[in-house]
């Protein structure tokens, strides 16, 4: 502590600022982070860049409360990304425009509580990156101090490099996301594969390329024919994370409720369902109307009885409560 104090005696005002942003940076995203209570290693910044380097698969799922973070965090998932995806599968809105900052930050501090060793990931929400950078840095920042993330996520390619630098340059790491970009669907024409012309293939190269030299540390590709995927992959030095972009990328990402069969609209060509939860919980919840109704549940193990010498007391109480009546 001494030395700590001595450092900011000696150190010009001028310098503050660095030192600072520093100290933030290497408590946040120090790399040799404890291990957890579930006995994982905290997956950093750090961790991820190896995992790339080692080119060894990266695993990423959506989570948007305290129970699907847990799932996440007892999975073994690598990073957990709250995305904006929760305005349809969580929320119910007919698409992911309608998300809200407050909504967003709400669902990341809630998984948060759940997912403690995957890298956190916010996704940032139509509206509140495109106004301007200055914008954009303030709601990441918001990100980082009231959602509990680690970073965030954002659409767009080139005419988002000065918003992704301004964003990095404090220390917030950024996921890219080009190809589909769900936000911008409209423009796009809805939710249509891209890279399938030659010229679009272009452009969806060249943004890729843009965010990388913007300082994103990975990048999501969505719905991109897969030879592009394969192409953009290659080029890049940082990872790739796709959504139906094919096996050449360097990680995958599904909605956990795409994957999970708990999402009632439609379920998308490029995921694969693990489970068909929908039909176990109606099931359930069925069974459990049924039994409420006939009178089986809840049965004596699930109630609590009171001890003979208290439930003779009572008994007698309830006699003398009566005769009063009666009165």
């Amino acid at each position: 502590m001494k030395n700590f104090v001595f450092l900011f005696r000696e150190t010009p005002l001028s310098h503050l600022r660095s030192v600072r942003e520093n100290i933030y940076c290497m408590k946040r995203f120090y790399s040799s982070i404890s291990a957890t209570k579930s006995g994982r290693a905290k997956v950093t910044i750090h961790t991820i860049e190896k995992l790339y380097k080692n080119k060894e698969a990266i695993t990423m799922l959506t989570a948007y409360d305290y129970p699907s973070g847990l799932f996440v965090e007892k999975a073994g998932i690598d990073i957990c990304l709250i995305g904006d995806s929760l305005g349809m599968v969580a929320l119910g809105y007919q698409n992911t425009s309608r998300n809200t900052m407050e909504e967003m930050l709400h669902h990341c501090r809630a998984v948060a509580r759940g997912a403690k060793s995957p890298f956190l990931i916010g996704d940032m929400p139509f509206g509140s990156y495109e106004t301007s950078p200055t914008d954009a840095l303030k709601n990441a920042i918001r990100f980082i101090k009231e959602g509990d993330m680690e970073g965030v996520k954002l659409e767009g390619g080139l005419e988002m490099l000065e918003t992704i630098r301004k964003i990095t340059r404090v220390g917030i790491p950024v996921i890219g996301h080009v190809g589909l970009t769900p936000q911008r669907q409209a423009s796009l024409g809805g939710y249509r594969v891209q890279g399938k012309t030659v010229e679009n293939a272009k452009k969806l190269i060249e943004d890729a390329k843009t965010l990388e030299e913007a300082g994103c540390f990975a990048i999501v590709l969505e719905a991109i024919s897969e030879p592009v995927a394969d192409y953009v992959t290659k080029t890049l030095n940082i990872p790739t994370i796709g959504i139906g972009a094919g096996a050449g990328t360097s990680g995958q990402v599904l909605v956990q409720q795409d994957m999970l069969g708990c999402f009632d609209r439609f379920v998308p060509k490029f995921c694969k369902q693990y489970a068909n939860l929908d039909k176990v919980i109606i099931d359930a919840i069925k069974t459990y109307h049924k039994e409420v109704k006939t009178g089986i549940f809840p049965s004596t193990e699930h109630s609590y009885p009171m001890s003979k010498g208290e439930y003779e007391k009572f008994l007698q109480f309830i006699n003398e409560i009566e005769k009063n009546s009666d009165k």
